[in-house]
């Protein structure tokens, strides 16, 4: 059985840390510029949606998802394990944003451009690229489709750097060095920036609570991947915060939805007490 990663050894390649330090709103929008190259004025990280529990991904995940001031929006995930089907799961994940995104009679037009953006400790392709852009073009022709969705694959594996910007080889270096990265002086203001973040929520005895909480639902969802072992846990989330009220527990109990306990296991980490999570509920 894999151990758990001791929070105090978490860096920006843990998928825990990453989304922690990507809820600040201006730590995602410096990163979006990197990876884009081009201004972004605003983002908004939409932290309800930042955990989801997924039966078909067999378990949690933690991505960052944000929006801008042109409502494009991104859903960027770490990762760190090579995965045979990650193109096929950014196929997954477009298509549920599209879902999402699309209201009930709202016209195809007013879909907004999505990015699905996958951030990788190893070479995807193989092809020693920082940087790996998908979009649908026509084979025949070469001439974009136009629907506004694109998927790309980083790599901290790259060598092309005259290729990218400097900035981006910066922090694709910064995910490289892993626990070293915690410590090492980078010549770069945001990495800086990155790494007081990281301190910042290592000091924070709550943001270690959130962890451990987090770290067993995933277990959980691993283990059991069942509706009952989501809303034992969630129960054992709730408690470690206070008594639970009979009709809290009766609630959780009769739920079916495997998303409702999921976004209820989300607001759980982040309620200030049990009562602020009542309220909330």
């Amino acid at each position: 059985m894999k151990q758990t990663r001791k929070f105090q050894d978490l860096t920006i390649g843990d998928n825990y840390m990453f989304g922690s330090v990507m809820m600040e709103n201006d730590n995602c929008r410096q990163l979006l510029e990197r990876v884009l190259e081009m201004p972004i004025s605003r983002v908004e990280v939409i932290k309800e949606k930042s955990m989801i529990y997924h039966p078909k991904c067999k378990g949690v995940r933690l991505d960052v998802d944000a929006k801008d001031e042109k409502n494009t929006h991104y859903d960027v995930e770490m990762q760190l394990l090579k995965r045979d089907a990650l193109p096929k799961r950014s196929r997954y994940y477009h298509s549920q944003m599209d879902m999402e995104l699309l209201t009930s009679g709202a016209k195809y037009e007013n879909l907004p451009n999505t990015y699905v953006i996958f951030i990788c400790d190893f070479d995807p392709f193989s092809d020693e690229k920082y940087r790996y852009c998908f979009q649908n073009i026509c084979r025949e022709t070469g001439k974009e489709l136009g629907d506004g969705a694109e998927t790309i694959f980083l790599s901290t594996r790259g060598k092309n750097p005259d290729e990218v910007s400097e900035e981006l080889v910066s922090f694709l270096e910064f995910v490289r060095a892993g626990q070293d990265g915690n410590s090492e002086v980078f010549e770069d203001t945001y990495v800086t920036r990155l790494q007081n973040t990281i301190r910042q929520i290592k000091e924070n005895r709550g943001k270690e609570r959130q962890y451990m909480m987090w770290q067993d639902l995933i277990d959980d969802a691993k283990e059991e991947g069942r509706q009952e072992g989501c809303q034992n846990l969630l129960k054992g989330m709730l408690s470690s915060m206070g008594t639970l009220p009979d009709e809290v527990v009766q609630r959780i109990d009769r739920e079916k939805s495997l998303d409702q306990i999921s976004a209820w296991a989300q607001l759980a980490l982040d309620a200030e007490s049990l009562e602020d999570f009542i309220r909330r509920m």
